[in-house]
């Protein structure tokens, strides 16, 4: 079953149980697959490798949103939004931790030759690629910065 099926069976169980929070994220979530689905060249098909960047970049809106509504003073609709991030969070693969993280990017580091600063841009591109579903982006950034610097 793709990514995009598991979604719209989670969507009528969240419905059944009355998951007002998590109706509204898959909701959310089937909107904007919808959307790549239909856009130009998608041939109305959507991978699974597609869905996870999609998913991952609602995530990080859905922090990102809650960051700023925690400065504005406004904790219940940062509060909103981490519910909705915590709904579509188990969609995304497991999330490497910092330990494995930094393991995995100095494996990297060794493969592709970097070794300063200036090998950042190599090391990120291929880090991203690799990585890009158990890392957010930020996080692959500083800790290359660790390694490199």
């Amino acid at each position: 079953m793709s990514l995009f099926d598991q979604i719209s069976n989670d969507i009528k169980e969240a419905m059944k149980a009355h998951d007002k929070v998590r109706l509204e994220a898959l909701r959310n979530v089937k909107k904007v697959l919808l959307e790549a689905k239909t856009a130009p060249g998608a041939n109305d098909e959507v991978s699974d490798e597609t869905a996870l960047k999609l998913i991952q970049k609602l995530v990080k809106q859905g922090r990102d949103s809650a960051r700023i509504y925690t400065e504005q003073n406004r904790p219940d609709l940062a509060e909103e939004e981490l519910a909705q991030v915590r709904a579509i969070e188990p969609y995304l693969p497991a999330q490497l931790s910092e330990a494995e993280l930094e393991a995995a990017l100095r494996a990297i580091a060794a493969e592709v030759g970097a070794t300063t600063l200036k090998d950042m841009g190599k090391l990120m591109g291929t880090a991203t690629k690799r990585l890009g579903g158990q890392a957010e982006g930020s996080a692959i950034a500083a800790c290359v910065k660790k390694i490199l610097g």
